[in-house]
């Protein structure tokens, strides 16, 4: 004979599957949903600013398109801790509000196990947040500063004047301007300097890259060598050198680190480790970002969950409005330790998790309320 308790149980864990599957189904669409409509009304909004400029510039539809495009991958990365957090609350308000929690609850299925679903939709969501920010998001972000330079930025000039750039550990570059177009610039000089002390200096009136040898030529240069007794002073008209900068080090965008591929920024902070660059901190401070923006997914679903489990006298609306409130909280927050690590803070990595440790705190304190 089969044994009654072991029939049930059985039956409860093939109800909990169908279960499994309704939440999971229901939490993505409702997610893909809230995130297709806030995408839309930012670019609409968007889209009603910039329209003047479109029309001065006289800039191709297909082009406004395109940017939108890759506006709106953004949009859905930067929006992921708001979506996540409605979608999750929406659905566990709407099961509440049903009584299905409590009938669920009652049944003799834990609380835990009835989180389950709702963590593996956020782990899927989480993941695909991390590809998208390792591989396609530093393309849409490329995108979008190259529309804005060639389309809304007109008759800026090519370079931004007085160019510093570290090129090794005691290695300092400077150039007056410099254009992208001819690879060419003006009034370089290259110092290196040990202990506070003026070792070498490298003037040329013009450095151009040579794309045939790979080098750099100078043109009209000056190279004044400090020894212990005196100083070496040479000139010459042209001269071909090999420096640790190539042309695209010049002219970087300010959110060049945000550009690239997860390995393309893992390679670049090589480069500027064996420079001794000052500006490592803000590509090292990128990378920890691509690694904890996908457990928001996860602790905002947890804490969604906890808040939203009870039967609420202010329905589902209230829940969704501080669902509003906490995700913006958990951007602002996101937003200020980032500036902090970026700052010069001596843990950054510490700094950049802080909203998930934050935020993962809250929710274990949280977790003592819910319903048994």
């Amino acid at each position: 004979m089969e044994n009654p308790k072991g029939g049930k149980r059985k039956r409860q864990a093939l109800d909990m599957k169908i279960l499994d599957k309704l939440i999971i189904k229901e939490f993505l669409k409702t997610y893909f949903f809230v995130v297709v409509m806030l995408i839309l009304i930012v670019l609409v909004l968007d889209f009603t600013e910039k329209n003047d400029a479109y029309i001065r510039n006289s800039v191709p539809a297909g082009e406004i398109l395109r940017y939108m495009g890759n506006y709106g991958l953004y949009l859905n990365n930067l929006l992921t801790p708001i979506t996540v957090f409605i979608a999750v609350i929406f659905i566990t308000s709407k099961m509440a509000g049903r009584t299905e929690i409590v009938a669920i609850l009652s049944s003799g299925v834990s609380f835990v196990r009835m989180l389950r679903p709702f963590l593996l939709a956020a782990a899927m969501i989480g993941g695909v947040s991390f590809l998208m920010n390792g591989w396609v998001l530093p393309g849409a972000t490329a995108g979008v500063s190259e529309f804005k330079v060639a389309y809304l930025d007109k008759g800026r000039a090519s370079t931004d004047p007085n160019i510093h750039i570290k090129v090794g550990p005691n290695a300092y570059a400077y150039l007056t301007r410099y254009y992208k177009t001819s690879n060419t610039g003006y009034t370089f000089t290259l110092e290196e300097i040990r202990d506070g002390q003026l070792i070498a200096k490298l003037g040329a009136d013009r450095i151009q890259w040579d794309t045939a040898k790979n080098v750099w030529r100078l043109e009209n240069w000056r190279l004044r060598t400090i020894k212990e007794r005196g100083e070496e002073y040479v000139v010459g008209e042209k001269l071909d050198t090999v420096l640790s900068i190539s042309p695209a080090d010049f002219d970087l965008p300010d959110n060049h680190h945000e550009t690239l591929k997860l390995p393309q920024l893992s390679k670049q902070i090589k480069i500027l480790e064996d420079r001794g660059a000052d500006n490592v901190n803000f590509y090292r401070i990128e990378r920890y970002v691509r690694f904890m923006s996908p457990f928001a997914a996860l602790i905002l679903t947890f804490i969604g969950v906890i808040m939203s489990a009870r039967k609420s006298r202010g329905g589902s609306g209230f829940q969704i409005a501080m669902g509003f409130l906490l995700a913006f909280v958990y951007i602002l927050l996101f937003i200020l330790s980032r500036t902090f690590a970026e700052n010069g803070t001596e843990y950054p990595i510490f700094a950049v998790w802080l909203p998930n440790i934050i935020f993962a705190a809250m929710g274990l304190l949280l977790y003592k309320t819910v319903p048994r």
